[in-house]
């Protein structure tokens, strides 16, 4: 198979990329800018300005869309949430509308987010859960609304909603696993909130599933099937790397540095998100606990 990735530099498309390497597929990488000489792996675009050629994707079989600024990258300004939600929305709506043109119908598999359902408590949520409140469910919803006219042109778009991918060289768990490591770990607030969670090793196995599974379509809940709570999280970390978890941040510290709005969101609230599509689609997962897929990502720590 030949497919397109944008995002393709970051942690999860770097992955993936090689993944398809190995399994013998074309992997073509979205580069701002010129390409690197004339590289046929490398196709330029520029979202910012709406720039990509429909004929550059002439042929292939899937795009697999993982490009946008982080949300975790500095406080939740208006201009900094401004940004981030415009290099999805007018970033995706540039891919579907451009993959509309491409005579070989490809598969569109969008990242969408697990802030999708906002902060549900301890309640259960699945791919048929409405969206929740706040500056991430809106945003998740608009991100995935950005795909119709792809879905218009009749093809197949799967909006995987990701929860916290935990690698040990990036993500969320690097800069954990250094806390934790110089003995400072602990708890968030209370530590009930939820962190629906999956390896990245299991969400490159996901995009892969979900661009080979015809019968998957729509919102795609890509997270291991034991979210934990923040408390269990600390727990299963510290037993992981053999330290102590003693410490626990106050939330009103968190909303102070942070500001509110982006405590509440990204680390004070969570959602107890089910994969339900991945299991009746019959997807394995390598990592489906918690506490063992800690052990084998910091094995060597």
């Amino acid at each position: 198979m030949r497919i397109a990735v944008s995002g393709a530099s970051g942690l999860v498309g770097g992955k993936l990329c090689a993944a398809l390497a190995a399994g013998g597929h074309t992997a073509l990488r979205l580069v701002r800018g010129a390409p690197r000489g004339e590289r046929a792996d490398e196709i330029p675009w520029d979202p910012a300005r709406g720039q990509l050629e429909a004929a550059r994707l002439a042929g292939i079989d899937a795009f697999v869309h993982l490009s946008g600024e982080s949300v975790a990258g500095g406080r939740w300004s208006d201009a900094r949430k401004r940004a981030i939600a415009e290099s999805r929305i007018a970033s995706t709506r540039l891919v579907a509308e451009t993959l509309a043109r491409v005579a070989s119908r490809p598969v569109l598999v969008c990242a969408s987010a697990v802030g999708f359902y906002g902060d549900r408590g301890g309640e259960w949520v699945d791919e048929t859960s409405p969206p929740g409140r706040g500056f991430l469910a809106g945003l998740c919803v608009e991100w995935e609304r950005a795909c119709e006219p792809a879905r218009a042109a009749g093809l197949r778009v799967v909006n995987a909603r990701i929860g916290i991918a935990l690698d040990r060289h990036g993500g969320a768990l690097a800069p954990m696993a250094l806390q934790f490591r110089l003995g400072l770990g602990g708890r968030i607030g209370d530590g009930r909130q939820y962190v629906s969670w999956i390896t990245s090793d299991d969400l490159v196995a996901v995009i892969l599933h979900a661009i080979a599974t015809p019968a998957l379509a729509g919102p795609l809940n890509a997270v291991a099937p034991a979210p934990a709570t923040n408390a269990e999280l600390t727990r299963a970390l510290a037993s992981a790397l053999h330290r102590p978890a003693f410490f626990a941040v106050p939330a009103a510290v968190l909303r102070l540095a942070l500001g509110a709005e982006m405590a509440d969101e990204m680390l004070l609230g969570g959602a107890r998100v089910r994969c339900a599509k991945l299991a009746a689609s019959g997807f394995t997962f390598r990592d489906p606990e918690l506490e063992p897929a800690l052990h084998r990502l910091l094995k060597s720590d």
